[in-house]
């Protein structure tokens, strides 16, 4: 039986962190004295109240979540995040359609970036600001935040980290995954920080470079300009946003032991190697098809490819160049990389590239039994032989993820004028990926889809943030039965 009191009571001290993200902006109005601090003031108050409600008037005896609990607290959290985090929006009338918020922020927390605003820099700062730390807060994981910050819990948080953190496996940092997950977020703490004095030492302003930071380390690619990084044309902004968006792509548990002087393990890795083996080709076909096709610098060729494969390949999603205008060789290689994805255990959607390379394993292994029909062939990683359970999983999220994709794919062209831009729509929200093809290429947003259309999506969003079996197993009977 699903433990709907703790869980409540858990989802309370949730909307607690959220009213203090909310009050973070009050700041942020009040230095530039705009008219949304009171909008911020009244979001921060509601969600308060109704997270201290729900955390203190429930008592709680029983302390033990089942797994089950776990897949329904991640769930209802990042539902609950969305509805009480549009709010600003609509009380400052930034965006006042509740569609229209719902998507914005469904698609920050989900890391997408994909947009409804066609005027973004029409926005208050605030309001630009909560963009971005809606993407920061929701990179690494709500829930993986609550195990770090509230000791207190009364519980050790590994079905609700399991639940949330992308990936077929999930490696700790240290005996416990509370301590994992302080270690990660101290990590993605430490990054943000970097990366933002790096921007502003830059051409960016101070905010602007907590903002992009916020977004790049995310993997979102909200941008507090229209253009995107193209605002500011910097060789410099784009090669360090380069680097920080593959780091915020690679996994987090390998990054620790990296910077903690196990580089070697780091180089290691099959997953990571094959991240780095894609980025590598799809920059160097894609550059110098640039190259020869528009006969600019080699340089500049060489660096909008690798911006936008790194840029989508890690789901960021920010844009130096409108690639729909480029080659068609080079639009099918982009489509595809908004499929794979970056690492298990990062800020990055998509299938993600040990899943990738566990299934172009598992397909060699198959062609080796017909053969050999007698041998036992096992998939190996990283030189260990994977556990058939670990195999099924892989395979089994590959097919319902395509079989997600076909359907939704079917659903969207019923409100779209062309092919190309409702299998682009489905993959980049379900990918959490942003920008797409078609009517909302790097350049577009997705303003023009009706209210349905955006609702549809943004659940495409959240499931799969959540990785579809996270939310999909509650649909199932098996889920309720006691």
């Amino acid at each position: 039986m699903i433990n709907f009191r703790f869980i409540i009571n858990i989802l309370g001290k949730l909307l607690v962190v959220e009213s203090a993200g909310l009050a973070l902006c009050i700041i942020v109005a009040l230095l530039y004295g705009e008219h949304d601090a009171t909008a911020f003031a009244w979001s921060a108050l509601i969600t308060l109240v109704c997270g201290l409600t729900m955390c203190k008037a429930i008592k709680v005896k029983d302390r033990i979540l089942a797994k089950k609990d776990g897949y329904f607290i991640v769930t209802c959290t990042w539902i609950l995040f969305t509805l009480f985090g549009c709010l600003p929006f609509l009380l400052g009338g930034s965006i006042p359609s509740i569609p229209d918020a719902i998507f914005e922020t469904m698609s920050g927390f989900t890391t997408t970036g994909s947009s409804i605003l066609n005027n973004v820099e029409a926005l208050p700062h605030a309001s630009l600001f909560w963009r971005s730390l809606t993407q920061w807060l929701g990179g690494l994981g709500i829930i993986v935040l609550l195990i770090a910050i509230l000791p207190g819990l009364g519980i050790e948080g590994r079905d609700l980290y399991v639940a949330e953190v992308p990936g077929p496996t999930h490696d700790k940092l240290s005996a416990t995954f509370k301590a994992s997950a302080r270690k990660m977020w101290l990590l993605y703490i430490s990054l943000t920080a970097l990366l933002t004095l790096l921007l502003f030492l830059g051409d960016m302003s101070l905010f602007d470079s907590i903002c992009h930071a916020f977004a790049a380390m995310g993997s979102g690619g909200y941008s507090t300009k229209n253009a995107s990084i193209a605002y500011w044309d910097s060789a410099y902004i784009q090669y360090v946003i380069v680097f920080f968006m593959f780091i915020a792509g690679t996994n987090f548990g390998l990054l620790h032991f990296a910077f903690h002087g196990k580089l070697k393990r780091l180089f290691q890795d099959q997953e990571f190697r094959l991240y780095t083996i894609i980025t590598l080709a799809a920059t160097l076909i894609i550059g110098l098809s640039l190259y020869a096709q528009q006969g600019n610098g080699l340089e500049r060729c060489i660096r909008d490819a690798l911006f936008q494969v790194v840029s989508l390949l890690t789901t960021t999603g920010f844009a130096t160049a409108d690639y729909l205008l480029w080659p068609p060789l080079v639009g099918i290689i982009l489509f595809l990389l908004l499929f794979i994805g970056g690492c298990a255990g990062s800020t990055a959607g998509g299938l993600k590239c040990i899943r990738v390379c566990l299934i172009f394993k598992n397909t060699f292994n198959e062609m080796k039994r017909i053969l050999h029909p007698n041998a036992i062939i096992n998939v190996k990683y990283n030189g260990k032989s994977v556990h058939p359970n670990v195999m099924n999983s892989v395979m089994g999220f590959f097919i319902i993820f395509i079989l997600v994709f076909g359907v939704s794919s079917i659903i969207m062209s019923l409100f779209t004028n062309d092919l190309a831009t409702a299998c682009s729509a489905v993959i980049t929200c379900l990918s959490n990926v942003g920008p797409g093809f078609g009517d909302i290429g790097p350049m577009d947003n997705f303003s023009e889809f009706n209210d349905f259309a955006k609702i549809f999506l943004a659940i495409l969003m959240m499931i799969g943030r959540l990785e579809i079996f996270t939310v999909m197993v509650l649909f199932t009977k098996a889920f309720w039965k006691k």
